[in-house]
């Protein structure tokens, strides 16, 4: 065969990737990486490597969780009723859930952007970590989640800071099903799922089940929780813990490497939207706005580093999220003046893991140095020092 038929492994752009993979892999101590990188839709490389369990190895066609991607889906399909003229970015929360307090202060577009004020009920919420860590497998309904948030008490009048609370999106979640009157898991299946021919992306309904072939996680994470000596090791199966604490119902799912770098892709250009409505997606007119309030442990000026639109987020000129939680971690990013995306998802050895059990988005360096490879005049920015973004 010639050249332009060789294989997308083969090409030296390829093998630069897997080279920068291989590196990380070693430096961060990663169990498993599976990568997909496209530009303008074309495959550049999809590879996996290391062990999903011992003796198993990983492959691409593997099912994961997705977490913090699904943001960008909620937050697509309230942008796509905006379209549709049937609700309007500053309507007050109070029109669809008049018994939420606050409701009549928060509008849609602050849930969306995380400006509302409401508190997280996951991140420096001690009494919601304790509960989530004792018991894993333990299934949280949307009330349950609610009940750790303290919706009667905001962190600032809505619209003049920003903190990060997965509080507003399962907030917005609720008010969808109610704009729309169908629930989240058919609003995705008919509105992004379909659309983007995702037939690997999907909700288990509040279960911890995934479709196999699946890529097991493992975790140190719990080492305090349950009292365990930094000097003694502790790393445990994680697959299998229950992902109803993270999102909206509906919205709580599992993907593969080809959905998420399609995903991506049709995220970063806004494949679902007007091109208006897409552009105030990625607008970013939150960036340096924002400050740390003493006792709000998510409450930040937002950076070039990373900076919110509207359910996602823009760190330099790439359009990106990157969940981390229960032993993995992932990357869905996208440069939209050179059509690249970039898909990882990553698994830890047990030497991730520092002496508390805590652990870094390792999925979220192979990006940036991918990135910067392929596009170093558009390199994403890099926090220094690198461990500060944990």
């Amino acid at each position: 065969m010639d050249a332009s038929e060789a294989p997308a492994a083969e090409s030296p752009q390829a093998a630069a990737i897997l080279r920068i993979v291989r590196n990380r892999m070693a430096v961060d101590h990663l169990r498993a990486v599976i990568v997909r990188v496209t530009i303008d839709g074309k495959e550049v490389v999809t590879e996996a490597m290391g062990a999903s369990m011992t003796g198993v190895p990983a492959t691409e066609d593997m099912h994961f969780r997705n977490g913090a991607v699904a943001i960008s889906y909620v937050a697509t399909l309230l942008l796509q009723l905006v379209d549709e003229n049937k609700v309007r970015l500053d309507d007050k929360l109070s029109t669809w859930l008049p018994d939420i307090p606050n409701a009549d202060r928060v509008t849609l577009g602050q849930l969306a952007q995380m400006t509302s004020g409401y508190r997280d009920y996951v991140i420096g919420n001690d009494a919601f970590v304790q509960a989530l860590l004792e018991n894993p497998f333990r299934p949280f309904a949307v009330p349950d989640l609610l009940a750790y948030a303290n919706l009667q008490t905001l962190w600032y009048k809505p619209g003049t800071n920003w903190n990060y609370a997965h509080t507003n999106y399962v907030l917005l979640g609720l008010a969808l099903e109610r704009i729309t009157g169908q629930t989240m898991p058919v609003l995705m299946q008919e509105r992004i799922f379909g659309p983007l021919k995702l037939r690997n992306t999907r909700d288990p309904g509040g279960t911890p089940v995934i479709t196999p072939p699946v890529l097991h996680a493992f975790s140190s994470e719990r080492r305090q929780a349950l009292g365990i000596a930094a000097g003694t090791r502790f790393y445990e199966e994680s697959t299998y813990w229950n992902p109803s604490w993270t999102l909206a119902r509906g919205a709580v799912q599992y993907t593969t490497i080809h959905d998420m770098a399609t995903s991506a892709e049709a995220i970063g250009s806004g494949r679902l939207l007007a091109p208006e409505t897409h552009r105030l997606q990625i607008a970013p007119t939150l960036r340096g706005f924002g400050k740390p309030i003493e006792g709000c442990a998510t409450c930040a000026t937002l950076t070039d580093f990373y900076t919110y639109g509207i359910g996602i987020v823009l760190s330099g000129p790439w359009l990106l999220q990157n969940p981390l939680f229960s032993g993995q971690a992932g990357v869905m990013a996208y440069l939209p003046s050179r059509k690249i995306a970039v898909a990882v998802a990553v698994t830890f050895d047990e030497e991730a893991f520092d002496p508390s059990g805590a652990y870094c988005n390792s999925a979220d360096d192979i990006f940036r140095a991918i990135g910067t490879y392929l596009a170093p005049e558009e390199a994403p920015p890099v926090r220094a020092p690198a461990r500060e973004r944990c």
